[in-house]
C-alpha cells in the first residue's frame, strides 16, 4: 500500500500533496484565503434591550401617524358605486340581462335613477367593475398577440399561434387576435344631471388620457399610418364577438384602431377576478362650481356585455382622487397596525426588563 503525504501551504496559499513517485498533486482543498476560509471581517449586530425596544417605539412612533394620515385622505375621497347587471326583477336592466346575448343583433337599452347626496370636488374618475371574470387565467393570459398590437404588418396578416382559436375566422386573420381582445367590454355608458326643472343635462365624458402613456405610445401602434386605417386592415377580420371592426372604434383618428384606449385599457389584464377600469374623466371646469353638483342623475347604458355566463356582476363607478391615488384603506390600516404592534412590543418588553434585567444583573456581578 502506497502512502501520500503532503506539506505545508505553498506561498500563494495553495496546499501541495506529495503523491506516488514523489510527484507533487493539487489538492482540492480551497486555498488558504480569508476570502476562501471564511475569515473576512464581519459585523454582527447583538441585541440589547437599549437597541430593540427604542427601535420599536420608533417604528410604532413614526407608523401610527403616517398611518392615520392615510387613513384620513381615504375619508376626503368621494365614490359612488351602482350595480347594473340587472339579476333584480326589480332593476331597470333586467330585461336586457336575461334576453341579450353575444348573438343578439340589437343592442339593448337600459336606465338607473342614482342620488348623490354629496356634490364631488376636482376630477371625477368613471370606471366600470367586473365579477367574477378570470382574466389571470395562465390561457387567458397568453392569448394575444403584441407583434401584432404594436403594428408589424407581418403579424396583422400571420397572427401568432398563442392567439388560437381566435386567430383566423372564416379564413381570414383577426385583427386583433386572441381571447382577451375577443372578450372586450363594449357597453356604452351615458352620464346624465336630471335639473330640478326637469331637463336632464348630459355630463362631458373624455375618453383620451385613461391610458398609461406607454401602453398608448410603446406598446401599441397601428400598422402603417393612422391616416387610412380602413386600408391598412383591408383582408382581415373583426374578432367573432364584436360589432364593429377595429378601424371603427373612434372618429378620432389618434384613438382609433390598436391605440384605442378604451381597447388598450382593456387589454391590461386584472390580477383578481374581481376588478374595475377607467372609463371615462369627467375634467371639472370651474373651480368655484362642484364637477358633480348634489342632486338626481341618471346612468344610460347600452347593454352590449352578457355576464350570465359566467355568473358575473357589472357596475359603474364614481371617484375622486388623492395624492394616494383612489379610495382604498389598506395602507392606512396597515401602517396602523403595524406601529401599534411595535408599540405593544416595545412596552411589553420594557415591563419585562424593568423587571427582570435588574435581577439578572445583580446575579452576574455576584457570580
Amino acid at each position: 500500500m502506497m502512502a501520500s503525504s503532503y506539506s505545508a501551504k505553498d506561498e500563494d496559499g495553495h496546499i501541495t500533496v506529495t503523491g506516488p513517485g514523489g510527484g507533487a498533486l493539487r489538492s482540492k482543498k480551497p486555498e488558504n484565503t480569508a476570502f476562501k476560509q471564511q475569515r473576512l471581517p464581519a459585523w454582527q449586530p447583538i441585541l440589547t434591550a437599549g437597541t430593540v425596544l427604542p427601535a420599536f417605539f420608533i417604528i410604532g412612533l413614526i407608523f401610527i401617524p403616517i398611518g392615520i394620515g392615510c387613513s384620513a385622505q381615504q375619508h376626503n375621497i368621494r365614490e359612488f358605486e351602482i350595480d347594473y347587471t340587472g339579476v333584480d326583477a326589480s332593476s331597470p336592466c333586467f330585461s336586457c340581462s336575461q334576453n341579450f346575448s353575444w348573438n343578439s343583433t340589437q343592442p339593448c337599452t337600459c336606465t338607473i335613477p342614482f342620488y348623490l347626496d354629496q356634490p364631488y370636488e376636482n376630477n371625477v374618475f368613471m370606471y366600470y367593475g367586473l365579477s367574477n371574470f378570470y382574466q389571470n387565467h395562465r390561457r387567458y393570459v397568453k392569448s394575444r398577440d403584441d407583434s401584432q398590437l404594436n403594428g408589424h404588418l407581418g403579424s396583422l396578416k400571420q397572427p401568432s399561434k398563442e392567439c388560437e382559436p381566435y386567430a383566423k375566422h372564416e379564413n381570414k386573420p383577426i385583427a386583433p387576435c386572441g381571447a382577451i381582445a375577443n372578450s372586450m367590454f363594449n357597453d356604452t355608458l351615458e352620464l346624465f344631471y336630471n335639473d330640478p326643472n326637469g331637463t336632464k343635462v348630459p355630463i362631458p365624458l373624455r375618453a383620451t388620457g385613461i391610458a398609461w402613456w406607454t401602453d398608448k405610445h410603446v406598446k401599441f401602434g397601428n400598422p402603417g399610418d393612422n391616416l387610412n386605417l380602413t386600408a391598412v386592415f383591408q383582408g382581415t377580420t373583426k374578432p367573432v364577438n364584436w360589432r364593429k371592426p377595429v378601424y371603427e372604434l373612434d372618429t378620432d383618428q389618434l384613438n382609433n384602431g390598436f391605440i384605442n384606449e378604451d381597447f388598450i385599457v382593456w387589454m391590461r389584464t386584472a390580477a383578481l377576478p374581481t376588478f374595475r377600469k377607467l372609463y371615462r374623466i369627467i375634467n371639472r371646469k370651474d373651480n368655484m362650481v362642484p364637477t358633480l353638483l348634489r342632486g338626481n342623475y341618471s346612468l344610460e347604458v347600452v347593454y352590449n356585455y352578457p355576464v350570465r355566463s359566467f355568473e358575473g356582476r357589472k357596475r359603474m363607478i364614481l371617484s375622486t382622487i388623492s395624492w394616494m391615488g383612489g379610495k382604498n384603506p389598506f395602507l392606512g390600516i396597515a401602517y396602523i397596525t403595524v406601529g401599534s404592534v411595535c408599540f405593544f412590543l416595545g412596552v411589553v418588553l420594557l415591563i419585562i426588563h424593568h423587571k427582570y434585567g435588574n435581577r439578572n444583573n445583580s446575579a452576574d456581578i455576584s457570580n
